[in-house]
């Protein structure tokens, strides 16, 4: 699992600098300076609207003695996506919007669920 994240701490802002290069080229440097500060405030925006339903979710959840699980994963979603759109770059952007919303956290849900479900069962509790 380590060395996938840290593959991915090299290659993905590699990528995102080769994109941002890019585009730079491609549409000048104010217009994509434009673009990744316009994703950042829409980003932020959504994160807030989407973040305080997901807290109102989980509170409707506890005061019907529901337990929180998928609502505090979607809550994770909400943070994660958040950070995602604040930093610049097209493919963190276009990762961080599919985590804000309930259909394209789907996509996301059942590799989250395996990698819980594995630790879980790697995890062994010893008692007394």
């Amino acid at each position: 699992m380590m060395k996938w994240i840290f593959l991915a701490l090299i290659i993905v802002p590699s990528l995102e600098l080769a994109l941002l290069i890019w585009a730079g080229g491609k549409l000048g440097f104010f217009a994509t300076m434009a673009i990744i500060v316009a994703t950042g405030l829409l980003g932020a925006f959504l994160a807030k609207k989407q973040g305080i339903k997901a807290l109102k979710d989980i509170q409707t959840g506890m005061n019907s003695f529901q337990a929180p699980g998928d609502q505090l994963l979607n809550a994770a979603f909400i943070l994660v996506g958040g950070v995602l759109l604040l930093t610049p770059g097209f493919i963190s952007d276009a990762i961080g919007f599919t985590m804000l919303f309930s259909p394209t956290q789907k996509i996301y849900k059942p590799f989250i669920y395996r990698m819980i479900h594995k630790k879980m069962k790697n995890t062994r509790v010893i008692v007394g």
